[in-house]
């Protein structure tokens, strides 16, 4: 819980979540959100990056310790799969959105060996589906994927629900319900915004969530 905290106040420091219950953003999938996550952001945050790091490096040490291969998601899972990879001494690669259309066609780049034991490194996990096609790249690919660790969850249950299907584990650094209580507490949010937020959460495509 102390982490969950620790990454949400960090998140919301240096504006890798917005949240924006009043003035909703709009996916690309046309859904309005009272909430957007740009984890990037915390690479250019040098106290921020080193304590998502030193999570991500403490999750898979401490709930994947077979751990041979990190792979990191494209684009955004790569500098963290590196620098984590680096903290704990083992190999890295990642795994492309498609195939190369030039060269060796490579999906997954970096050496990896049938049966090796890899956890995935996500940024952001909502609806889990790009993270779902790394996992069943690498299975394809032979690889032995013990689960994921990921910056930060939404938690919605189709992504849950997704999760659970394909047999993946994920620990995330922190989540939707922290990241609210914490907003909440620091004046990002008013007190009654929460219960819009965790609404939206649990279903997307409702939008009563808006009205107040």
């Amino acid at each position: 819980m102390e982490m969950e905290r620790k990454i949400a106040k960090d998140l919301l420091k240096i504006g890798a979540v917005f949240l924006r219950p009043d003035e909703p953003f709009t996916w690309a999938s046309g859904i309005k959100s009272p909430i957007y996550c740009d984890n990037r952001m915390t690479l250019t945050s040098v106290d921020v990056r080193g304590d998502v790091e030193a999570g991500l490096a403490e999750t898979v040490k401490t709930k994947f310790p077979e751990a041979e291969v990190l792979m990191g998601t494209s684009t955004a899972g790569i500098a963290h799969a590196a620098i984590t990879a680096t903290i704990l001494n083992l190999p890295m690669g990642y795994v492309r959105s498609g195939a190369k259309d030039h060269g060796r066609n490579n999906q997954i780049e970096g050496k990896l060996e049938r049966g090796q034991k890899v956890v995935v490194i996500e940024d952001l996990i909502s609806t889990a589906g790009s993270c779902i096609e790394v996992v069943n790249v690498l299975r394809e690919a032979g690889a032995e994927v013990l689960g994921v660790a990921s910056i930060f969850t939404y938690g919605m249950k189709k992504g849950l629900d997704r999760l659970a299907e394909a047999g993946v584990v994920n620990y995330s650094l922190s989540n939707l319900d922290t990241l609210v209580d914490v907003a909440a507490e620091e004046g990002y949010i008013r007190e009654e915004d929460k219960e819009r937020l965790i609404k939206f959460r649990n279903n997307p495509s409702d939008e009563s969530w808006m009205k107040r």
